[in-house]
């Protein structure tokens, strides 16, 4: 009893800052925004495991961010989370969902026919991945999205244009295809890129990517969106999957040929919200004895191994409590050639604070079930903790 009081103490009392500084000469308009937010994680493990080394208080974020806008062709971004440079100064792996640098990207509206961006950033293919945290009640992204199985953020380039009064959208980029590592500067031995394309289409207006009606849309709303990428990379030592990992790529990129789809979609209407969202990625191994074939004949895959899952979220919005209800179902087969698959109940409640754009979250993970080449030691998560932002 005493644990879960102390706990409750520091949620109340540990908070995520952001606030924002507007800077403008008339042509030129600069906003500053800063933020932290932490967390108390818990995990019930499995019978036999003994790490309790994950109970602990985090610091998720410590950022410090810069937009800005010159007249009506350029924008730019450069966003900066501390918390995270320290964490990946310290640990051998980057948390992808968290990788320190999350913006450095210029955006050229000059041309008649289409926006391009350049630098680094999220990359336009999920739309799950494209929502930002202060916007969900949850403390971390779906297994599938978290950009260990596919890349969310990358150098690159990319074309943007919107049609019908921004209900539609299409985006098409070209990437050095290393995901977080493409800021080190060298492409993989091929030199080749990877190919990310999306379009999505909203009705009756712009559906913009977030997952909460907090204002109660009178009227419903829809969404839908599909995507594609293609890569055709060549690593000296090829590819393992992220648990035993030798290669510092992990699965995202793979010794060979990978391509994959999604498909998703949203709703909102007078509070309630939902979205899916659904993944399928195909990897061609150059090496018929690479380890991502787990030792399977080449003639039994088909030459190919496949990688997916989805995700089913709803979401509810009680106005006169200020308090946020999500639930989301997720489903994971990491490599269709081994049997079994990843699946995870998380609901999550968020309560904004009055007088602020702000939130104390709580989030339960349930694991139903893992893969036998990605088991956990834990059946049963808990985050609590607290963002506040100031607008």
């Amino acid at each position: 009893m005493k644990r879960i009081i102390y706990i409750l103490i520091f949620a109340l009392s540990f908070s995520s800052l952001y606030s924002q500084f507007v800077i403008t000469n008339g042509k030129h308009v600069l906003e500053i925004s800063s933020g932290f937010s932490g967390f108390y994680n818990y995990r019930s493990l499995i019978p036999g495991e003994v790490d309790n080394s994950k109970d602990r208080f985090k610091l998720r974020d410590a950022q410090l961010g810069i937009d800005g806008r010159v007249g009506n062709e350029f924008e730019y971004s450069l966003k900066v989370d501390f918390a995270d440079l320290a964490a990946n100064n310290i640990n051998t792996v980057i948390d992808p969902e968290n990788p320190g640098l999350l913006d450095a990207n210029v955006t050229y509206k000059g041309f008649k026919w289409f926006d391009i961006k350049m630098g680094y950033g999220r990359v336009y293919y999920s739309r799950n991945a494209m929502v930002p945290f202060e916007n969900t009640a949850y403390w971390q992204a779906p297994e599938i999205t978290r950009g260990s199985i596919f890349s969310v953020r990358d150098v690159g380039v990319t074309l943007m244009k919107n049609f019908w009064k921004q209900r539609a959208n299409v985006y098409f980029g070209a990437y050095t295809g290393l995901a977080e590592l493409s800021l080190g500067g060298d492409n993989d031995p091929s030199g080749g890129l990877e190919y990310i394309g999306r379009a999505d289409v909203s009705y009756p207006s712009r559906f913009r990517y977030r997952e909460i009606d907090d204002r109660h849309t009178p009227i419903p709303m829809f969404s839908i969106g599909v995507a594609g990428r293609y890569a055709d990379k060549t690593l000296p030592a090829g590819t393992v999957f992220p648990t035993n990992a030798t290669s510092q790529y992990g699965l995202k990129v793979i010794d060979g040929v990978r391509y994959g789809y999604a498909f998703d979609a949203a709703f909102q209407y007078m509070g309630f919200s939902g979205q899916f969202e659904i993944h399928q990625l195909k990897s061609k191994p150059h090496n018929a004895n690479d380890p991502l074939y787990q030792n399977y004949n080449l003639n039994q895959t088909n030459g190919y191994l496949l990688t997916g899952g989805y995700i089913a979220q709803i979401n509810y919005y009680i106005k006169e409590w200020k308090t946020i209800l999500s639930a989301r179902y997720e489903e994971v087969d990491l490599n269709d050639l081994v049997a079994g698959k990843s699946k995870r109940f998380s609901p999550a409640i968020a309560y904004k604070l009055k007088g602020y754009s702000a939130m104390i979250k709580f989030q339960y993970f349930n694991i139903i079930q893992t893969e036998s080449i990605d088991p956990f030691n834990w059946n049963n998560q808990f985050r609590l903790g607290m963002q506040f932002q100031l607008k």
